[in-house]
């Protein structure tokens, strides 16, 4: 059977109905106003609570900075304090213990040998530092 136009002439009871039936979506559309109907109430009585107020901000925490110098004799500083050989392995390790871990920067003479200097940075790798920096004077 196909769509088509209703004969009013003919008594013909096998045509097909071309319009939508509205019974079963009014229907549903009643059910759904009595549930809401029902389940505004209950969410609006709720207790009332003064919650307390939190930032979502990070607190930016600046780690120290660790100045290690290497003179041109090859003699150690560690923030402008002169430490032995035997000295800069501990403090390292003990820098590297903290938490948020401090930045290492290097200076280095330019009439030391570079010995000096990897030595510092091969220990300062050995105690954990993750961030090591190299301080230079710019050229005029």
């Amino acid at each position: 059977m196909a769509f088509g136009t209703q004969d009013l002439n003919v008594g013909n009871d096998d045509d097909v109905m071309n319009e939508i039936n509205m019974t079963p979506m009014v229907d549903i559309m009643l059910v759904l106003l009595i549930i809401f109907i029902i389940t505004i109430p209950v969410m609006k009585h709720s207790v009332n609570i003064d919650l307390p107020r939190a930032t979502n901000e990070a607190q930016n925490i600046k780690p120290e900075t660790l100045r290690l110098s290497v003179d041109a004799q090859g003699a150690y500083f560690m923030n402008e304090t002169p430490m032995t050989d035997a000295d800069l392995a501990p403090q390292l390790r003990a820098a590297a213990a903290q938490n948020p871990q401090p930045e290492l920067h290097i200076r280095g003479d330019k009439a030391v040998r570079y010995e000096r200097v990897a030595q510092a940075m091969a220990a300062a790798q050995q105690a954990g530092l993750r961030k090591i920096g190299f301080i230079t004077e710019p050229k005029n």
